[in-house]
């Protein structure tokens, strides 16, 4: 009798685990990922909006951007972006300085490493 109880109460907990637990919400996808980039050196911020699958020019630097989501509006807010950056002057070949996913809440967790300029994501558009 007791054996019984125990597996029953034992399937009980698993199917309330598998039916309470919550449904995954689905990234939103977004057309454009704004990005500050501060200036060492001038101590100049600039704000800018670049389209996914587009590349911008600024002074030595190349951003490309090949996605931006952000996460739906019930949840804590987040945005990544996926991108890549080469240095113009830095490497005189085709080599990205950056690339991978950046964090709009933990910039300091994928950070471009770069004398001159830091950058972030602050949200996806």
């Amino acid at each position: 009798m007791n054996m019984n109880l125990g597996s029953l109460k034992l399937l009980f907990f698993f199917l309330f685990i598998s039916f309470s637990s919550p449904l995954f919400s689905q990234y939103i996808e977004s057309k454009k990922a704004e990005i500050k980039i501060l200036d060492k050196i001038t101590t100049k911020v600039i704000t800018l909006e670049i389209n996914v699958n587009e590349s911008i020019n600024l002074d030595s630097l190349i951003i490309k951007i090949f996605a931006c989501y952000k996460n739906p509006p019930e949840d804590i807010p987040e945005n990544f972006v996926l991108l890549k950056i080469y240095d113009k002057i830095l490497n005189s070949e085709d080599q990205a300085i950056y690339q991978g996913w950046m964090i709009s809440s933990s910039p300091s967790t994928t950070p471009l490493e770069h004398p001159i300029y830091d950058l972030w994501l602050v949200e996806c558009k």
